[in-house]
């Protein structure tokens, strides 16, 4: 644990004002340090990609998704009334609303705890001194701060690749506020952020086309999962190209013609290019301080989040580990336990990146934790594994032909659980709670133990009893 002293301005200097950053200066605030925070987007950036356009407003999206299905969906359970229309200005206008009360909160907790808040661009300029250009509206100067400790925490941003016109194209940071509501929408990419926009905008009203590059979407997840997704984002209305890449766009007076690799063309209004992100560490001053980087500029750090200068440390997606919101939560207490002490009473937290659950918020959506098939023949050998796929009861009166697939991965010497894997309505709720018993240690005889809640859908996983003899999944 590191003592406060007046050799420095502050104890822990956090450069970021997302997830991991805000949740490092309030905690090691709390236990008595001398804090200050800078983040360059000014209270509008306060709480990161995930408040302002990442996890927040992508799922208040999903949900306004849903409507017009569920609307048609209604008629088999006896509803009659006129088709709703979608009010985008006022989605859109609900959605600001809402985050700048997140916002404000977020500067609220920051000032509550004690934590000085400068709004500008910090760079550092050696180990323990940071630079802060101040906003515009401030008094136009800059700071220098020196402190113990430094926290980079300034998260990720999307990357577009090299091709002709992609001055025409947009990231998912600018599709939440599109002018006007793009009637056809092309969305390149298969990964998390590519196949949530297809099913929002799809959902929405939008002709989307979906281009990737590969054999099927969601790579590094398992392969039934993979297979149902695809199969079920077409029977929603996406237009999916598998194994299709964008060689240029041109705009002209219909829209944007989008020319492939082979010559095919697709005119849409809008592209979305959801290729991937990379950290943000530009203007960072990270050669300066003799910061270590790797691919994409990268911080590299140890287990304890320490990067080539010991009084420099980083955490969350400018990492490029698991970029999750709550991954970057759990290593900010990992760096402040460690800095400053844990709480009253409570033992210094580790972090462990076995059995991350995690959700992807397509339509339907995907639950997830543990290891994929695949990974588990690997990692194990021999393993059982347990599938089903069915019609949840609500769609026997629906209409729709949404199917759900459960999976579970057994590891045959211990009947542990090390995988399970869903995909349907509510996936992500369904899967945390499974999450916990996985991370327990939970074995298949502890599932089968189980008694189910009748009817749901999530009892399925604790009365699968027989294990597929082979084959992946099909469409049935």
């Amino acid at each position: 644990m590191s003592t406060q002293g007046p050799a420095f301005d502050a104890d822990l200097f956090v450069i970021g004002g997302g997830s991991g950053g805000v949740r490092a200066a309030r905690m090691a605030a709390s236990r008595g340090a001398r804090v200050v925070l800078a983040e360059a987007g000014g209270v509008a950036g306060l709480g990161g990609t995930c408040v302002n356009v990442g996890c927040i407003p992508k799922k208040l999206y999903s949900y306004a998704a849903h409507y017009a299905e569920a609307f048609e969906e209604s008629h088999g359970f006896g509803w009659q009334g006129e088709p709703p229309r979608l009010d985008w200005a006022r989605l859109k206008e609900n959605r600001r609303n809402e985050l700048q009360r997140l916002n404000g909160v977020y500067q609220k907790l920051l000032l509550g705890s004690g934590v000085e808040v400068l709004f500008g661009r910090a760079r550092l300029l050696d180990a323990h001194t940071v630079q802060v250009d101040l906003e515009a509206g401030g008094d136009g100067t800059s700071r220098r701060i020196t402190a113990r400790h430094i926290l980079v925490a300034t998260g990720g941003r999307p990357e577009v690749p090299p091709f002709p016109g992609r001055e025409h194209v947009l990231t998912s940071n600018e599709m939440f506020d599109l002018d006007p509501f793009p009637a056809r929408l092309l969305v390149v990419g298969g990964g998390y952020i590519a196949c949530e926009f297809a099913s929002i905008f799809n959902g929405l009203g939008s002709k989307v086309t979906q281009l990737y590059r590969g054999p099927q979407v969601l790579r590094g997840f398992d392969d039934d999962v993979r297979a149902f997704v695809g199969v079920e984002l077409v029977k929603k209305g996406i237009d999916l190209r598998l194994n299709a890449q964008v060689s240029a766009v041109e705009r002209t007076a219909a829209g944007l013609r989008v020319t492939l690799q082979g010559g095919s063309t697709v005119m849409v209004d809008a592209l979305l290019c959801a290729t991937g992100r990379v950290p943000n560490v530009e203007s960072l001053g990270l050669d300066a301080a003799g910061v270590a980087q790797g691919k994409d500029g990268a911080v590299l750090v140890d287990e304890q989040y320490r990067t080539s200068v010991p009084s420099i440390h980083a955490v969350g997606d400018v990492t490029a580990r698991v970029q999750l919101t709550p991954v970057a939560l759990g290593e900010a207490m990992v760096v402040v336990d460690r800095l400053f002490g844990p709480a009253a009473g409570k033992a210094p937290r580790s972090m462990d990146y076995e059995l991350i659950p995690t959700a992807v918020f397509t339509h339907p959506s995907v639950g997830t934790v543990g290891m994929t098939e695949a990974q588990a023949r690997k990692a194990l050998g021999a393993i059982d594994v347990y599938r089903s796929d069915f019609k949840a009861l609500k769609h026997t009166l629906s209409g729709s032909s949404e199917r759900t697939l459960m999976k579970l991965i057994v590891d045959a010497a211990t009947d542990r659980v090390v995988g399970l894997h869903m995909v349907g309505a509510d996936a992500g709720e369904i899967v945390q709670g499974f999450a916990v018993a996985m991370k327990a240690g939970a074995t298949k005889g502890d599932f089968d133990r189980t008694i189910g809640i009748h009817p749901t859908a999530a009892e399925e996983f604790v009365t699968l009893r027989e294990p597929v003899t082979s084959g992946a999944w099909r469409q049935s």
